[in-house]
């Protein structure tokens, strides 16, 4: 009897493996990451202070993430996100020690479009980022002076249920709400946005809304119309912005119109970028800015590029200003001045 079960169990683990082998063709999971290293030479800060070092996250923030998906059927499937943010010069994580500090969402997908649950970027961030010719990375990138909407200047939103749908049409809705989650008070530390569009081919234009309520439940909101034409030779890119209590990095626009043109140019293997932002700050204490930026991004494979990138922020606002003294930062840095130079290499995988 023992024989003839020993005999028989090879044949049970191929049914078996075979009934399950459909199953496990209808999910995948993924590992990919980023590693992004370079030089900034920062100048420009309080009392003339200057800096230089070796940093994680110019271009983009060096990252370790997962993602997946599984076929429910029906057209239907189940899509997971996570996704850590690591400082690569130190081996540390980003985010202030977050696990996934980048993103963290579960959701399902269908023709309906994709409804999400977790830690994710804020539609006018999503927007921000496609019409920004640095993408708002490098010393050029365009979030040193226009907000994301999130908050404390984050790009990022906790507690979010989000929806988002793109129609063959070009059509695109993106829609998402955060809870404050404190107790006896819903409008605490609440946030909201949206973002309304048309992408088809070279056309690409979304408005996008943004309110953020502080712990008090005092709101701070931002309006972003971002649009770009790709012309085939060169790119073009513009956004327009009204602040009304959003912060960037922390510092509060209480009424400023903020206004971005920008051109990115392909150039064998890889492009130019250029662009120029000028803040008006409606505000009586005037703390205007404008930033100008060049940079260039040269592609040595699919997964590696070499960039560089220089910018330079005018204050109105004296150095060490409590308010409306910008700085010059990066993908995922401030910056200590008004000045600063970059380059370096990233590494996808």
């Amino acid at each position: 009897m023992p024989t003839s079960r020993f005999r028989t169990l090879p044949f049970v683990c191929i049914a078996l493996g075979a009934a399950a082998a459909p199953a496990m063709a209808q999910s995948s999971t993924t590992v990919y990451g980023l590693v992004d290293l370079g030089f900034v030479r920062e100048s420009g800060g309080p009392g003339g202070a200057r800096n230089q070092k070796l940093t994680s996250g110019i271009s983009a923030g060096s990252r370790l993430g997962f993602r997946g998906t599984e076929d429910l059927g029906g057209g239907l499937s189940a899509v997971y996100r996570l996704e850590m943010g690591l400082n690569s010069d130190t081996g540390t994580l980003g985010q202030g020690g977050r696990a996934f500090g980048r993103e963290s969402w579960v959701g399902l997908q269908g023709g309906f479009g994709r409804i999400l649950l977790g830690r994710q970027y804020t539609p006018v961030a999503f927007l921000q980022v496609e019409t920004d010719p640095f993408n708002t990375g490098l010393a050029g990138t365009s979030a040193n002076l226009i907000s994301a909407g999130g908050a404390g200047g984050s790009n990022r939103m906790d507690n979010t249920v989000r929806y988002a749908v793109e129609t063959k049409q070009g059509l695109t809705l993106d829609l998402a709400y955060a809870f404050g989650e404190k107790a006896d008070d819903a409008s605490a530390s609440r946030e909201y946005g949206l973002a309304v569009g048309y992408v088809s081919g070279p056309v690409y234009v979304k408005l996008g809304h943004h309110n953020v309520n502080d712990a008090k439940g005092v709101p701070g909101k931002v309006t972003l119309l971002g649009a770009k034409y790709d012309f085939g030779v060169a790119t073009a890119h513009f956004n327009y912005a009204v602040n009304r209590g959003s912060a960037v990095f922390g510092l509060i626009n209480k009424d400023s119109r903020d206004l971005m043109l920008g051109i990115s140019v392909p150039y064998g293997a890889g492009r130019f970028m250029a662009s120029y932002i000028r803040k008006d700050d409606r505000t009586l204490d005037n703390n205007d800015a404008n930033q100008w930026a060049v940079g260039y991004m040269h592609n040595l494979s699919r997964r590696t590029a070499l960039y560089a990138s220089i910018a330079r922020i005018h204050n109105n606002a004296r150095a060490g200003a409590a308010t409306g003294f910008y700085r010059v930062g990066n993908a995922t840095e401030q910056g200590l001045g008004s000045r600063a130079l970059n380059f370096g290499m990233r590494h996808a995988f």
